[in-house]
């Protein structure tokens, strides 16, 4: 019976520890909002440090970069126009809510986007998401905005390894 407990106790302290750390990843998403009338679709890098600060909840702080290509657009007599790219870089507060016994959490990044565009300003940075969780790593489906006077949302699926 000991030996039961000590193992139980090992391996949640096992993967309560794995969650800890750096998570680096990337994501491919189809803008929506003004967004969607100004980019075909966005692609992006994703860095984040997460503590373990309960046992099913990890805080921690987040970055990366999201591009979104200009569409293009016809001409009337022929040819067409491109639209410029335009990026943000988030820098954010993250949460992760794991819940017990499941592969599946919750996620919330909160904070502010820098655009990299001249005439785009930044704004309040968001990202609700949904995650199953790997040994190694979390694929997730999410919410990314940027709220200002030009509303940048895009929905994203990415996977993010977990660093030691």
């Amino acid at each position: 019976m000991k030996k039961l407990i000590m193992i139980a106790a090992m391996a949640v302290f096992g993967l309560s520890s794995a969650q800890e750390g750096f998570k680096l990843g990337a994501h491919i998403g189809v803008p929506v909002a003004d967004a969607g009338d100004a980019s075909s679709f966005n692609l992006g890098l994703d860095a984040a440090y997460m503590w373990n600060v309960a046992p099913s909840f990890d805080l921690g702080i987040a970055s990366g970069y999201t591009h979104f290509i200009g569409k293009s657009y016809d001409v009337p007599g022929g040819g067409s126009i491109k639209g410029d790219d335009f990026g943000f870089i988030p820098i954010a507060a993250s949460g992760k809510y794991r819940f017990s016994g499941s592969p599946v959490s919750l996620g919330l990044d909160l904070g502010y986007g820098i655009s990299t565009k001249d005439g785009i300003d930044g704004g309040l940075y968001y990202q609700p998401k949904v995650a199953y969780n790997f040994s190694q790593g979390e694929l997730y489906l999410g919410y990314q905005g940027v709220s200002n006077d030009f509303s940048v949302g895009s929905v994203n699926l990415g996977y993010n390894f977990f660093l030691k």
